[in-house]
């Protein structure tokens, strides 16, 4: 992994674990773009099952769901011995949220994603799965800056934002939202996930708490068919 991936790893874990509500919240979280989500009148939030690892299906098409991973990857990428947006099923934790709890935003990403195929085209001649991870974050950096071309809405800095704070919860949130597969995020953090019970010497203790998180989330996850 390069410095860049290490120093992009090393911000983005720190965040998570300076904001201890990030690992232990839910599909609820907002991006900072919704402000400039136009819903349509006839979105609704639809209840899909549940299930973690590198699935798609629920809204993604395969070259969509291909570019999101592919981004989110870049923004968490993995390592050696540590997980990244791919491990964790950030991709899946994205498509379900689109199919249920993000509906309103099913427009956004295909418009956002329709405009950044255009823009690694007009700029690489090829789609962005197609580009190396230099070239890829090259494109990433110019989303975040505003300086990528053919974006109208959403912007390329609201499209940006969004995948980014979706990547993070499908990183951090809880595992029966469809990512954080075997609690990947929450490890990396040092999150250790709900407890059934926590005994006096635990509460007495001035060390940190270090029991892993309870498995009965994980189980909680079916399985999406279809």
């Amino acid at each position: 992994m390069s410095k860049h991936d290490e120093a992009r790893r090393a911000f983005l874990v720190g965040v998570a674990a300076g904001a201890g509500a990030v690992a232990g919240a839910g599909a609820g979280l907002i991006s900072e773009a919704n402000a400039q989500i136009q819903p349509s009148s006839d979105a609704t939030a639809s209840s899909r099952p549940l299930s973690n690892g590198d699935e798609h299906g629920a809204f993604f098409n395969d070259e969509h769901a291909a570019t999101i991973a592919a981004f989110a990857e870049r923004l968490m990428p993995g390592a050696p011995g540590l997980p990244g947006a791919r491990e964790a099923g950030v991709l899946n934790y994205i498509d379900l949220a689109l199919a249920g709890a993000y509906a309103d935003m099913q427009d956004f990403y295909r418009r956002g994603l329709a405009s950044l195929d255009a823009h690694c085209r007009s700029t690489h001649n090829v789609a962005f799965v197609r580009l190396d991870a230099a070239r890829q974050d090259e494109v990433i950096k110019a989303l975040e800056d505003g300086k990528a071309t053919g974006f109208t809405w959403p912007t390329a800095q609201a499209f940006f934002n969004t995948v980014r704070t979706h990547t993070m919860e499908g990183m951090f949130a809880d595992p029966v939202y469809g990512g954080n597969m075997d609690f990947a995020g929450w490890q990396l953090v040092g999150f250790p996930g709900a407890q059934l019970l926590y005994t006096p010497a635990d509460l007495e203790s001035k060390d940190a708490f270090n029991r892993g998180p309870m498995l009965g989330l994980q189980a909680q996850t079916p399985i999406r068919r279809g």
